[in-house]
């Protein structure tokens, strides 16, 4: 059990918003993303099923079918600008195809709404949401004497049986004719049945410990179904999975033909009582880092917009302990690094039970300011410091500056290494975490403080060292998130937050009888 001194420790996981010199002027590089291949210009937001159906302790009442997709979807609040998903795992499917060997829904899920699958699309259209399915590589090996639509080529003939069978498939002899054909008479029907997001799950070269022998490498799947969308559907949103080589030439092939790009492995308990553990989260936020290292520590790929967002998987910030299985503070740390990266905003807690933590973690539109902005620019890391790259426990990261002289900052205590969070760190409690502006790259002048989680000014900061408390934004400011929750939790727990001036342009932590910032 956590000692209430190591959650403080943890409180101090934080993002910050300076307004900062333009990107030429900032002294480090500032990574971008671009439109991405099917011309997405921000992450996707919504929920995915995943986690409560490998953990069905977790959430009891939770079924697998189009009613409770719909529960769980109909407690998302969407804003303008966001694009909402309802996002549907494996088991929506038949373990067969139609008479065209087309991936068609299986009936006994969609019982509900109809028809079967475009009822519960139409159900989500009208509210503003989308409606995401899951598919993998490759065609139902049981469908081999099956015509393709559209042609005269037998199914059998463009599969290639000299690679390994998974999950009832057959991977194609990609460049085939038919192939290409084939997965364009799966998007046509997927297309007319009210999809918008398949997540492409399976994919090699990656996907390790998959449970069985995978083929070598089915990265041309993702090509085919890039084609396929480009001409036939071009709203759909492609997200390829999981852990996948980002080397060439399959780096290459990725983002030229998706739009998010899973970095790690599923961060979801299996068959357990609770969702997720902070071990995972931390493994999670090691991976970000690697990649975003990729793009900025690459001289080939600087300059260049990335085209491909992280997928850092779902976040379970909405459920309270008992059933998310992460602490108030570590949600906050998730929301945090996943807004941060400006990753899939996908949630797979369960929307039925929502906590209050778990809606402003979520939903705040503050906080989604902040998600607008790293949907253009990517935090990166700064060791406090030194300024360099690597995994610590204690880290800084900056998302920034924009021409207008815009930036977000990342304080974090990630707390003790639990095994995979790159670090190998062990400090317990209270931990300063004290950068210069200069090593953020943004050390050049003064800047204002407001809060975003209440939009209070709080402040003026000068060049120097600084340490905070908090998550912000600012457009003309330098801001805290999240000061209020911190402030009740405090209280309760016997410790008073304040907030003091001095002149020595420093943010200093102090373990004290009364909680102490001291800023100027």
């Amino acid at each position: 059990m956590r000692t209430f001194a190591g959650l403080l420790s943890l409180w101090l996981s934080c993002a910050v918003a300076l307004p900062a010199p333009a990107p030429q002027r900032s002294g480090i590089y500032v990574p971008f993303y671009d439109a991405t291949a099917n011309n997405h210009t921000s992450a996707a937001r919504g929920w995915n099923s995943f986690g409560l159906q490998a953990n069905p302790a977790a959430a009891p009442t939770f079924v697998f079918d189009d009613l409770h997709f719909a529960q769980q979807c109909d407690q998302l609040v969407t804003r303008r600008g966001g694009e909402y998903y309802c996002s549907l795992d494996s088991g929506w499917s038949g373990n067969g195809g139609d008479p065209f060997a087309r991936i068609v829904p299986e009936p006994g899920v969609f019982t509900t709404f109809s028809p079967v699958l475009k009822g519960l699309a139409d159900h989500l259209h009208e509210r503003g949401l989308k409606l995401g399915v899951y598919l993998l590589p490759g065609a139902f090996e049981g469908d081999q004497d099956l015509t393709i639509e559209g042609t005269n080529v037998r199914l059998g003939d463009v599969l290639d049986f000299n690679e390994p069978g998974y999950n009832l498939r057959r991977a194609f002899k990609w460049g085939e004719p038919g192939v290409q054909e084939w997965h364009d008479s799966v998007i046509r029907n997927l297309a007319s049945l009210g999809v918008d997001m398949i997540k492409l799950d399976f994919l090699t070269p990656g996907s390790p410990d998959a449970g069985e022998e995978l083929p070598k490498d089915t990265s041309l799947s993702a090509v085919n179904y890039h084609n396929s969308i480009q001409r036939l559907a071009p709203w759909i949103r492609l997200d390829l999975s999981w852990k996948l080589v980002r080397e060439e030439p399959v780096w290459s092939r990725w983002r030229a033909s998706a739009d998010a790009l899973r970095l790690d492995q599923d961060i979801n308990n299996a068959q357990a009582a609770r969702l997720v553990s902070f071990e995972i989260v931390q493994r999670a936020i090691e991976n970000y880092r690697l990649f975003i290292n990729e793009q900025t520590q690459n001289a080939t790929r600087r300059g260049h917009g990335i085209r491909i967002r992280p997928d850092m998987d779902n976040m379970f910030v909405g459920n309270a302990a008992p059933l998310g299985g992460l602490s108030n503070v570590e949600r906050y740390t998730v929301a945090i690094h996943w807004i941060g990266a400006g990753a899939n905003l996908i949630t797979g807690s369960d929307m039925t039970a929502l906590d209050a933590l778990g809606r402003e973690l979520l939903f705040n539109d503050e906080a989604l300011d902040v998600a607008d902005f790293t949907a253009q620019f990517p935090m990166q890391p700064r060791n406090p410091g030194t300024g360099r790259v690597a995994a610590r426990q204690l880290q800084a990261w900056v998302a920034g500056p924009d021409s207008a002289g815009t930036a977000i900052v990342v304080l974090a205590n990630y707390g003790p290494d639990q095994g995979q969070g790159g670090f190998r760190d062990s400090l317990t409690g209270i931990q300063l975490v004290d950068v210069t502006l200069e090593t953020l790259g943004l050390g050049r002048r003064s800047w204002s403080v407001r809060r975003v989680w209440g939009g209070a000014r709080a402040g003026t900061m000068a060049r120097g060292r600084y340490l905070l408390l908090g998550i912000a934004l600012v457009a003309l400011s330098f801001a805290w998130w999240a000061l209020q929750m911190f402030s009740s939790l405090f209280s309760s727990a016997g410790w008073s937050p304040q907030i003091r001036t001095s002149r020595n342009a420093r943010w200093t932590f102090v373990k004290r009888p009364d909680y102490l910032f001291v800023f100027s």
